[in-house]
């Protein structure tokens, strides 16, 4: 059971709304699941059968903890019948009792990524014999976004500036027919049959309709095209829906939300009651001022501003620091310091950054200091494939004999040595009792072994000597990792490989990320070489914490690393929001490419948020870039905070300095930041 009093005002008005669309402003940590249970319990307790109830969400984990939290409440007997679904639950529901209308038989399957890898490539095959895996993995991330802004094969239109999407056209029906004959659908079919569905057929709008008569939708601000429609067709007889979101934590543009459906809702769903949430229970309030300073710079957004009834708090720090691994330090002597001040947990704390390549710098710190720390969203840094990759070279380089690594590279970047050949060169070695590098030196003794792929196995031993000899010269380590980059062309494969672009920029960016890891042991090393490096890098083993599911993780007394993609939704005692400079946070795409700086300061919104008691701001004045160190500018958005929030942190103080001093620094501060980007 639960109590209307117990809720602030604006919450009772959401949860006792009964008719009409609603939209529920819920600003971060106001309560808004806790809102949406309790709207629930009350229809119930209003007499409002279960089934006609329907509820929507994200994620099986949401969906799960929300009928939970109402059974609760109300009990099991009055909840059954209830529907609190994800999007794609919701539509296979729907679509087992009549995808045969659209001519597919009942008992379908749901084709998952490695289906649709294997299917896609079959039919590439068919058109080109010189198709690839990035070719399949193009298309079929090119097709899902077709789908999910209602793009039918019979509808898509080749670009003549886009040669992909002539590829794309010629596959995407071809895909749809297979599918269709094989009684299977895809994820994204899911929701656009469910539309197609509900369109075509008046019948199934009507009783779909009547049997929702009340319906709630979280997280509004992540819904696509596709998702948008459904709810619109769903809710077109009543009007009768709830939609609970925050424009200002739009921040998953990446993968398709568009911020437009929550901003033009009104439009929408004429006389729509709008309620907003804007008492916030999680932080202090020094910390929603901030978040509300940079977010209010956002034109395009539902105008609300968080605040608290729990004080002012302590002021938000900001350290400048000099480089990454002077930033790196700097956190975690501030860990060390909260830890023992206030008697908190490691797992109290949490570093946040822009891109997972910021990563590195903290994860050496974190295990220099014996300090627990778990990565959320990623791997770690030297457990990522591209970073194996690398060093698995280097490791070759110093050890030949090394032969599980040896196979890693053998064929990466691709040269021309088959799984075939490699087998038969496996089975070479293993009946004389050879060691692979000595087969690979004379690779024409293999029988089958054919003269071109004899000549890539020599070209390789070739590269392998050359740069033993090269890394012998310590005083050229990064240069010549460098020329080992360039003559591998390990950006162009990853290029090629990866289907999301922007998941290759970041991958790329890991391995400039490793050059600078370099960079860093030749600063601290007297006596440099690259058995020492590799040395370094294997304290960092299998058995670091880090390695389960994200809510065992979360369990751990540990330091939660994430970025700010990641960290939606949760919130730390103490938060450390790292790499606040521009190219970070904003990111250089936005700056250069997309020009969307409004996400890039929701993103900051976002990690302001995170913070319960205390927030720290860092930045570097310079950071390493292929190795070599390159000056960096302070974000833009430090100077939206007013200064009166923010204390400069002492160690960038001078030692001998007055309080006037100090104060005159921090404006000069706060000056020149508002001079560069404007007031």
């Amino acid at each position: 059971m639960f109590d209307l009093n117990s809720l602030n005002p604006e919450q009772r008005q959401a949860v006792i709304h009964k008719k009409g669309s609603l939209l529920l402003l819920a600003g971060a940590g106001s309560g808004k699941t806790r809102v949406i249970t309790c709207r629930i319990a009350h229809l119930l307790h209003q007499g409002i059968p279960a089934e006609q109830i329907l509820a929507v969400t994200f994620t099986n984990k949401a969906a799960r903890e929300m009928r939970e939290r109402v059974r609760e409440m109300v009990g099991q007997a009055a909840a059954k019948g209830m529907m609190i679904a994800t999007f794609h639950s919701l539509c296979v529901r729907i679509l087992k009792v009549h995808i045969d209308r659209l001519g597919f038989k009942k008992n379908f399957s749901i084709y998952a990524s490695a289906d649709q890898q294997r299917l896609i490539k079959d039919l590439l095959r068919e058109l080109s014999s010189e198709s690839s895996s990035a070719d399949a993995d193009q298309v079929l991330w090119r097709i899902s976004s077709a789908k999910n802004h209602l793009i039918s094969a019979d509808n898509y239109q080749a670009s003549d500036q886009d040669p992909v999407s002539a590829l794309v056209a010629a596959v995407y029906p071809r895909y749809q027919r297979a599918l269709k004959a094989f009684n299977a659908v895809d994820f994204d079919d899911l929701l656009m049959f469910t539309v197609q569905l509900l369109e075509e057929h008046a019948d199934l709008l009507e009783h779909y309709g009547s049997r929702f008569q009340y319906q709630m939708v979280d997280e509004y601000q992540d819904t696509n095209p596709v998702q948008y429609r459904l709810l619109k067709l769903l809710a077109s007889a009543h009007g009768n829906l709830c939609v609970v979101g925050d424009d200002d934590q739009s921040i998953y543009a990446f993968r398709g939300a568009d911020v437009a459906n929550i901003l033009d809702f009104e439009k929408d769903f004429p006389g729509t009651k709008v309620i907003k949430l804007e008492q916030n229970y999680r932080s202090s309030g020094n910390i929603l001022a901030a978040a509300n300073a940079v977010i209010k710079n956002n034109v395009k957004r539902k105008d609300k501003a968080l605040w608290t009834a729990s004080g002012s708090g302590a002021k938000i720090e900001y350290h400048l620091c000099e480089d990454s691994e002077d930033e790196a330090r700097q956190v975690m002597e501030r860990i060390h310091a909260e830890k023992y001040r206030h008697k908190l947990n490691y797992g109290d704390f949490a570093i946040l950054y822009r891109t997972n390549s910021q990563s590195r710098a903290f994860e050496e710190q974190l295990r220099y200091e014996n300090i627990p720390y778990v990565l959320i969203g990623g791997q770690q840094f030297f457990d990522r494939k591209e970073i194996k990759d690398v060093i698995a070279y280097l490791k070759v380089i110093q050890n030949p004999a090394d032969e599980v690594n040896l196979l890693r590279i053998l064929n990466y970047p691709k040269r021309g040595i088959g799984a075939g050949s490699i087998d038969r060169i496996i089975r070479h070695s293993a009946d004389r009792g050879i060691s692979l590098w000595k087969v690979l030196q004379q690779p024409q003794q293999v029988a089958e072994v054919k003269e071109r792929t004899a000549s890539a196995c020599a070209d390789f031993t070739t590269l392998i000597k050359r740069y033993q000899q090269r890394f012998k010269k310590p005083l050229r380590l990064l240069e010549t990792l460098q020329e080992l980059f360039v003559e591998l062309k390990f950006a162009d494969e990853i290029y090629r490989q990866e289907k999301d672009p922007q998941v290759a920029r970041r991958r790329v960016e890991n391995q400039e990320e490793l050059l600078n890891s370099m960079s860093v042991y030749l600063d601290r090393t007297a006596d440099p070489d690259l058995t020492g490096f590799l040395d370094r890098i294997s304290l960092f083993d299998d058995d670091a914490p880090g390695k389960n599911d994200k809510e065992s993780k979360l369990a751990l007394d540990a330091v939660t690393l994430m970025s700010l993609h990641s960290s939606k939704g949760l919130e730390f005692p103490v938060v450390f929001l790292t790499g606040l400079e521009e190219g970070f946070l904003p990111h250089k795409k936005s700056i250069y490419e997309t020009f969307d700086i409004d996400e890039e300061r929701r993103l900051c919104y976002v990690g302001i948020t995170r913070a319960q008691q205390q927030l720290f701001f860092s930045g570097a004045q310079q950071r390493r870039k292929y190795g070599k160190l390159e000056q960096r500018e302070p974000s833009r958005f430090l100077s939206e905070i007013p200064e009166e929030l923010i204390q400069k942190s002492a160690g960038e103080q001078k030692t001998n300095s007055t309080p006037e001093d100090e104060a005159a620094s921090a404006s000069s501060f706060f000056d020149n930041i508002s001079q560069m980007f404007g007031d």
